[in-house]
């Protein structure tokens, strides 16, 4: 019989800005299938309703599509097993629930969160894990009838053996055993009708026809859940394969806490996709000193699983530097440098933005560099003394401020000149300061001077990732002068 080609798929949830460690996950999908002359499949995970946008999402396609990776299938592509978002699936996993549930493997669950977060405190103070107490696993069918006719708010677990370990291979790091009592007893089905990733993750895959599983091996402890949900509904589970994470240089995990994780801020500081994808890619295969400088085809003809490593991924900013710089000089012609120069001033069409606000501010072209360079630049070089001349304020407020913005805009959901201008405001009120006073330490931290375009429009225009990362600079060099 011959052998089927591979159907791998990278499955981001649109809760955020589109991470590295997406491109990553994205990547080696992207080598493999290819490589085997399979096909690459993208999905939308995103049953998590409260957290999942449109807006996300195109961000996510534009910033993998930015990469130089194109899908076989996929919700902009269309395909043979779509609909290829999981909010457009809902109808599909239910009889897969009831299956789970009326062959004995699973049951419905009436317990509230206040519950919940009780039982896992108590856990917690115990020195235990904290997973599901099995509280309704024995509920008679009656009971559980007359609550669901009740109308009583509940979601569907799955049961887990109570005694031995599930035993698998994973492509990467071989033979895993995990104890069946470190298993949670997974929600399936949410009070709201929506799978949980788990369920969704298992239907999905077993009816696109997926082959192979790579993902992060953030994932592994997560395989015995979805291989009991394979047992359950009698199907075949695909090969796994987990993938080391990404790392910082100090062996931590890549976080947007500690260094810029999202593509954007990438682009916008210039790096080219293709030393990006050069750069992730050399994680995949083995090479001799010399010959890192690869471009997407040599990253596929050298593809091989067999050099997976467990070690770590480390995101070593200084070689992505040494690389895309040698992508500039040695990979573009003159007339391909300029013109990827244009692209990367306009990116976001953010020097157009810039412009505009400028006109009313300028007498003559030769001041704009200065006005609007900020939104341009990687680094603005801030030290304490960009801070010290400010007026009514000194660097411990200054620091006050930006501790107290920098979590405030995190947890905006929509990024516009009206969002950040609105909790600002909300945050001066907060902190009982007058906006006059307020506002010049985050015309330093973003342009590093008190006098610069619209603060609030800037912000806007650098996008999330920039502004992000700029509190971060400030911060730092706010506290490292007091601490000094």
């Amino acid at each position: 019989m011959a052998q089927t080609k591979p159907r791998v798929r990278i499955a981001p949830s649109p809760t955020g800005e589109p991470h590295v460690g997406t491109a990553y996950i994205a990547l080696f999908n992207y080598l493999f299938a290819r490589k085997n002359e399979g096909t690459f499949v993208l999905r939308i995970e995103d049953t998590d309703a409260t957290r999942s946008t449109r807006e996300y999402e195109e961000k996510v396609l534009d910033a993998l599509k930015w990469c130089g990776l194109e899908w076989d299938e996929g919700p902009d592509v269309g395909g043979e097993y779509g609909p290829y978002r999981q909010s457009e699936r809902k109808d599909i996993y239910r009889p897969y629930v009831d299956q789970i549930v009326e062959a004995g493997h699973g049951f419905k669950c009436f317990c509230t969160p206040e519950r919940l977060d009780e039982m896992r405190a108590a856990q917690r103070a115990a020195g235990k894990p904290p997973k599901y107490d099995g509280h309704c696993l024995h509920l008679s069918a009656e009971e559980v009838k007359s609550r669901v006719d009740a109308g009583e708010p509940h979601v569907v677990r799955m049961k887990i053996p109570e005694e031995g370990v599930c035993k698998f291979t994973d492509a990467v790091y071989g033979e895993v055993e995990i104890p069946w009592d470190a298993v949670d007893m997974q929600v399936l089905l949410k009070a709201d009708g929506m799978p949980t990733y788990h369920m969704a993750n298992v239907v999905d895959d077993h009816l696109m026809k997926i082959t192979h599983v790579a993902r992060g091996e953030e994932w592994l402890a997560s395989v015995p859940k979805h291989i009991l949900i394979y047992k359950y509904l009698g199907l075949e589970p695909p090969v796994f394969m987990h993938l080391s994470l990404m790392r910082n240089a100090d062996k931590s995990k890549l976080s947007k806490r500690k260094n810029p994780t999202s593509i954007p801020f990438y682009a916008g500081l210039g790096y080219l996709p293709e030393a990006l994808m050069n750069f992730l890619g050399l994680f995949f295969i083995q090479i001799a000193e010399g010959e890192e400088l690869l471009d997407m085809d040599e990253l596929i003809a050298r593809f091989d699983t067999e050099n997976l490593s467990k070690a770590g991924a480390i995101f070593d900013i200084q070689k992505l530097d040494w690389l895309n710089g040698r992508w500039l000089r040695e990979k573009l012609s003159e007339e391909e440098f300029l013109a990827r120069v244009r692209d990367w001033a306009m990116h976001g069409d953010r020097l157009t933005q810039g412009l505009r606000l400028a006109q009313s501010r300028v007498q003559k072209f030769g001041e704009l560099p200065d006005l609007t360079g900020f939104l341009l630049k990687s680094d603005l070089g801030l030290t304490a003394a960009h801070f010290e001349g400010l007026k009514k304020i000194d660097l411990n407020d200054c620091v006050e401020i930006i501790k107290e913005v920098a979590p405030a805009l995190e947890a905006l959901t929509e990024w516009n000149v009206e969002t950040i201008e609105a909790e600002l405001r909300a945050v001066s009120d907060k902190m009982d300061r007058k906006l006059r006073v307020f506002l010049p330490p985050l015309f330093v931290a973003m342009s590093g001077s008190a006098r610069s375009l619209p603060l609030f429009d800037s912000m806007a225009i650098l996008g999330r990732a920039a502004v992000r990362q700029r509190l971060k600079a400030a911060r730092e060099v706010l506290e490292a002068s007091l601490a000094a």
